[in-house]
């Protein structure tokens, strides 16, 4: 089966910068909505003004963070391949895949709750859980991943499934109302239902709610698209070829590296800079929230463009594929420069939106100014990554992901905060990802001279 005729215009023949558009702004609005409702619970809990409560859920931030690793194995390598398959109009075989990555996410997802479950001591005094928050953390841990890793997981996976058939506005809506169910539920269950002292067992339990609501609502939609796209579950044994299985995971593991390897980055920033103050350390945290307000944006942009890059390449398509390529990089870059421009100007402002204090407030307007020079980099980076996963080059991707990170970013951190002090912390995100860029170009520019043939350029 091939896709829905309506879907079948996105890929192939509607203007290019309305495709992208009809693809992008319900990913960019959902990552928004995500960004949110991550905080939200942070901001719930700080109305308690219990900083044991705030530091205890605070933790639970790397092993949540995993969640999104897991659904990139099975949602982004699954979905760039299903688009490609799509183009080579192998519609069973998407179907297959479509099957396989489903289980692939419940088995995973619910593997690592189990193993949570089980661990929670331990991981908990690993990630810095003393006497006194333990409990707190403890108890969202068991709400937020024992309870709902899975919907989580499923959740995020099948939104990246939808949108390698075109279905972006579908997958942008799930993961909008989860996220705002989410933000409705957490005030609800913390300060109305339960007593108080349970406010960190309360945000648990609304987000745990919220994504088994979001991941129910997946599995009615796509129950009843069943008959309209390939996106229909088979039964667990009818497997897809073995070098669609290697398709999955070559681009899906480089997905979920560079996830974890992001979050390890923002790690070592808040570890250098306890070394200075617990003013420093409160000032690069509310910028590196900030911060990822654009950096969603990109994402949004890139996640909205790889499923056309990647229908288009395997259809022999190459002129669309190059014009949906400059287009979107084109509308990244517009973003990020708009960005770069509204933080310089208001800086001091949106500092001041997440803490009173004058000192931290001043601070962290000039951590500000200049990590946000760092963003159209930024963008470029993860761009090429993306542009990678949708032409079904994994190896490319990894190799980009590791180098940013744990070759280029990570030692520039440790680097310049030995040779300036405070603010080469800062500065070492610019420094690192134009080494990046020019990574990136080199190695793009070289595969393309390598397999893709010169002829005209789309109109």
């Amino acid at each position: 089966m091939s896709n829905s005729r309506d879907n079948t215009q996105i890929f192939e023949s509607m203007p290019v910068g309305r495709a992208v558009r009809t693809m992008a702004i319900p990913t960019i609005v959902s990552q928004l909505i995500v960004l949110i409702y991550n905080m939200a619970d942070t901001f719930f809990i700080g109305r308690t003004n219990d900083p044991l409560m705030v530091a205890g859920v605070s933790l639970i931030l790397p092993i949540f963070n995993i969640t999104t690793s897991i659904s990139g194995l099975a949602g982004v390598g699954g979905g760039a391949l299903i688009s490609r398959l799509l183009g080579r109009k192998r519609g069973e075989e998407a179907r297959r895949v479509y099957s396989f990555c489903v289980y692939l996410a419940a088995l995973v997802s619910g593997a690592f709750s189990l193993a949570v479950l089980g661990f929670m001591r331990p991981l908990m005094t690993l990630l810095g859980a003393g006497a006194d928050t333990y409990g707190y953390a403890s108890a969202y841990c068991f709400c937020v991943i024992v309870c709902g890793g899975v919907p989580t997981v499923l959740s995020n996976t099948m939104a990246h499934l939808l949108r390698s058939v075109g279905e972006s506005k579908k997958a942008g809506f799930g993961i909008t109302m989860g996220g705002i169910i989410n933000m409705v539920l957490d005030p609800l269950f913390m300060f109305v239902l339960l007593p108080r002292g349970m406010e960190a067992v309360g945000a648990g339990v609304a987000t745990c709610l919220s994504n088994c609501i979001a991941c129910g609502y997946f599995i009615v939609t796509l129950h009843r698209m069943r008959g309209e796209t390939v996106l229909r579950l088979l039964p667990p044994g009818r497997l897809p070829e073995g070098r669609s299985v290697w398709g999955v995971f070559s681009v899906g593991v480089p997905s979920s590296i560079a996830t974890l390897l992001f979050d390890l980055d923002y790690m070592v920033v808040d570890r250098l800079m306890s070394g200075y103050s617990d003013l420093a350390l409160a000032a690069v945290g509310i910028v590196l929230k900030v911060e990822r307000l654009p950096l969603n944006v990109g994402i949004g942009i890139c996640q909205g463009m790889m499923p056309i890059i990647a229908y288009n390449y395997s259809a022999g398509n190459l002129p669309r594929m190059r014009a949906v390529k400059r287009y979107s990089l084109m509308l990244g870059l517009v973003c990020a420069a708009v960005s770069v421009a509204l933080y310089e100007l208001f800086a001091g402002p949106i500092t001041g939106v997440f803490i009173r204090d004058a000192g931290t407030v001043a601070l962290g307007t000039v951590f500000l100014r200049i990590r946000v020079l760092a963003t159209p980099l930024m963008f470029l980076s993860f761009f090429h990554v993306y542009v990678f996963n949708g032409l079904g080059q994994g190896g490319y991707a990894l190799f980009l992901g590791v180098m940013r990170w744990a070759v280029f970013n990570i030692p520039m951190l440790f680097l310049l905060d030995r040779l300036v002090g405070m603010y080469g912390v800062v500065w070492a995100q610019s420094a690192a990802d134009l080494l990046t860029v020019a990574l990136s170009l080199a190695m793009y520019h070289r595969f393309a001279r390598r397999h893709f043939p010169r002829q005209p350029q789309a109109a």
